[in-house]
């Protein structure tokens, strides 16, 4: 009898993207091939089988890809080196995405970054067609452009580039959780405090990914109704509007230091989730939820 669950690859399967997508795939009654670089780092969860090894070593990721119905891909090196940025997020993605083609895959879903966009001052809201930051805007959104465009360049593959903004969601490898709060602890306090401040909850950008890794948003030839077969989709996914008087207002409370507020101009706009909404995407975490839950991260432990 043939297993209908669907085969899906995942990478950085032990990072707060990566796990919470495995999780959410298991949710969906997927089997999930887990890729990391470190034995047993892996979430343990039924359907879920450990893969140690390189996604971008060619041999290794024609034997992960072989008979998967589709890849995920979580890996950008953030803060490494530019060369190890572009080596890891677009050379090995470029790779993986060969192996994953060839071996029949239907689906390779990326995460990207709206971090790609130009979001300066007089800038207004953006959707998926926004200006893209041109080359020597920096390491991370260079590299990640780099990411994007080898992967358009994979042809005979159905890609969808999905471009969160601030993920949020509790773990220790958390930059919004985690690490942008011990810097602010450290006296990074600075900002204008209506400048736009654009987040995802990292459950909802994983339910997206596993819906669109499992086929819950079906092809189609309009990019506003779903991934568009054979060809590169990207998609927006942001939650309501906020601004940096929220993100660092409760961070600053919570540590009980102050913040800086500045007056310089900034990019009010939002990040437009239009796209996603079409094709059925509804976040479930309100950002008062949110706040409360970084807020509870951060208070102190009795």
């Amino acid at each position: 009898m043939v297993d209908p669950s669907p085969v899906v690859v995942v990478t950085g399967a032990n990072g707060l993207v990566g796990a919470a997508v495995c999780r959410a795939l298991v949710e969906r009654s997927a089997r999930v091939r887990a890729v990391v670089r470190r034995a047993g780092s892996a979430a343990v969860l039924d359907g879920v089988t450990e893969h140690v090894g390189d996604f971008a070593d060619e041999g290794f990721a024609r034997a992960v890809t072989q008979r998967a119905d589709a890849v995920v891909t979580t890996v950008h090196p953030m803060g490494a080196s530019r060369e190890v940025q572009h080596r890891v997020g677009a050379q090995g993605t470029a790779v993986l995405a060969r192996a994953a083609r060839d071996s029949g895959v239907a689906r390779l879903v990326h995460v990207s970054t709206s971090g790609v966009y130009d979001r300066s001052a007089g800038v207004g809201d953006i959707a998926e067609d926004g200006a893209l930051l041109p080359e020597g805007s920096g390491d991370y959104p260079d590299t990640k452009n780099a990411a994007d465009a080898a992967l358009a360049q994979v042809e005979g593959l159905t890609t969808v580039l999905v471009r969160p903004p601030a993920i949020l969601g509790a773990g220790d490898t958390s930059v919004w959780n985690t690490l942008r709060p011990r810097a602010i602890r450290n006296g990074e306090r600075r900002a204008n405090p209506a400048q736009a401040w654009a987040w995802v909850h990292v459950d909802d950008l994983a339910a997206f990914l596993a819906d669109v890794a499992t086929g819950t948003f079906p092809t189609a030839d309009d990019p506003e109704r779903g991934p568009v077969a054979g060809a590169t989709t990207p998609v927006i996914v942001a939650g309501e509007p906020a601004t940096w008087r929220d993100y660092l207002g409760t961070v600053t409370e919570a540590l009980g230091v102050a913040p800086e507020w500045t007056d310089e101009p900034v990019w009010t706009g939002q990040l437009l989730s239009d796209r996603a909404r079409g094709w059925g995407w509804r976040p479930r975490v309100s950002l008062a939820q949110a706040l409360d839950e970084l807020q509870q991260g951060l208070a102190p432990r009795a």
